[in-house]
């Protein structure tokens, strides 16, 4: 059986032996909902690279006590990918972030493009933004990440542009680019994989973009979903990479 993994914030990291509790929302989802039991292995991380093993000592109606086996802090992944994902309409983009998340990137960026039917204000922004790191946290937690992607404020176009030099790579998903994704010679460092919303992006964006730097790549002849390009394009990065070696 895989351990599951819940998040918890430490005041310093346990060691072995120790007794920690998990309460709040994430005890209480422990006990009543995973009906977890006592003697169960569990893994708590504080989404920052703290790895906690244990085993449940105790079960209490919304919170559980654990014993301490093992406490480690893992370091981040090498190959550093930023999804910066178009609002679209529906649960495509929050589809998108989620698989991304699962396959490890390490931040997400929401990106109001031109052809984003999808339109927030500042009040929506600031619920989306908080509504996208709770499916980023709950992803990373089922795939048992202990390095949870930081979910950055709204993006304009204007804004993403003065941005990519933040970057060692950008990478803006295009189906008529000239390179392919599997002939790009990826760099080190933070590398930003750029996806369009459901009407592609917009040609004043594509050639702003380009001119500050970024480098349009297309995958292969299909033309995918805004849920599954940018997807598409981490697992061939990863695969280029060495990453699955």
């Amino acid at each position: 059986m895989v351990e599951p993994l819940f998040r918890k914030e430490f005041s310093v990291a346990p060691k072995p032996g120790d007794v920690v509790e998990l309460g709040g929302d994430e005890g209480k989802h422990a006990a009543s909902v995973r009906r977890m039991r006592v003697g169960e292995g569990i893994q708590l991380t504080d989404g920052r690279g703290l790895r906690v093993r244990g085993q449940v000592a105790e079960v209490l109606p919304k919170s559980l006590k654990i014993s301490v086996t093992d406490s480690e802090n893992e370091p981040k992944d090498q190959l550093e990918l930023v999804l910066v994902q178009a609002l679209a309409k529906g649960d495509r983009d929050e589809l998108a972030i989620q698989a991304a998340t699962e396959l490890g990137v390490s931040a997400v960026i929401s990106w109001q493009a031109e052809r984003s039917i999808s339109r927030w204000d500042a009040a929506k922004a600031a619920k989306g933004q908080a509504r996208w790191q709770v499916i980023c946290d709950e992803a990373a937690k089922q795939s048992l990440r202990v390095w949870h992607p930081r979910v950055e404020p709204l993006v304009t176009s204007q804004e993403l542009t003065a941005r990519i030099g933040e970057f060692a790579q950008v990478l803006v998903l295009d189906p008529t680019a000239e390179v392919g994704i599997a002939s790009v010679s990826v760099k080190p460092g933070k590398i930003a994989i750029v996806v369009g919303p459901e009407g592609g992006i917009d040609e004043t964006e594509l050639a702003a973009f380009e001119k500050a730097g970024a480098l349009r790549v297309r995958l292969g002849e299909p033309i995918l979903r805004t849920s599954t390009a940018g997807v598409v394009a981490i697992a061939a990065i990863q695969t280029v990479s060495g990453y699955f070696n």
